[in-house]
């Protein structure tokens, strides 16, 4: 008998997460390109959920909040994987790189700390194997239409 691995779908929904529908870019951009065998996701702000998460961190939004935001923009970047592997997860290999954005106030210095949140539900949605990933993370002055957070990633699959 052999036992079926959980998708990263039904490891996110036994921790109380659903991936959101894919949303069309507002803009002059598509929210993924495939280019051989990677994926690059364009960046994903925290909408989708139940939250608006906008405002400055450090000032309008406490640490756990932005957290919570940056693991909304993990879900999004991870629904634009599904439809860019069209749901075959089997294709994914590899989380290479997440960027994060924090809109923060210029004395917070704990931006690594809010893109915690995406980096964690990665790997929790992924493994350690295939959601760990280099990444960055940096305050910014403002982000668009005044989102705390956005995230853009790099995904290695197969064809």
């Amino acid at each position: 008998m052999t036992t079926s691995i959980p998708t990263p779908e039904e490891k996110l929904a036994a921790l109380g997460y659903k991936l959101p529908e894919s949303a069309p870019p507002l803009f002059n951009y598509v929210p993924y390109v495939v280019a051989g065998n990677m994926v690059f996701v364009a960046g994903q702000v925290p909408i989708g959920g139940t939250q608006e998460y906008k405002g400055k961190v450090g000032i309008d939004i406490d640490m756990e909040t932005a957290q919570e935001g940056a693991k909304q923009c993990a879900l999004n970047i991870l629904r634009q994987v599904s439809d860019a592997v069209e749901g075959d997860w089997s294709r994914v290999k590899k989380c290479v790189k997440l960027g994060g954005f924090v809109n923060c106030t210029p004395d917070f210095v704990d931006m690594s700390l809010v893109i915690n949140g995406a980096s964690d539900l990665m790997v929790d949605a992924l493994g350690e194997e295939i959601g760990k990933h280099a990444r960055f993370a940096v305050g910014a002055p403002s982000l668009p239409a005044g989102f705390a957070v956005e995230i853009d990633a790099i995904f290695e699959i197969t064809s």
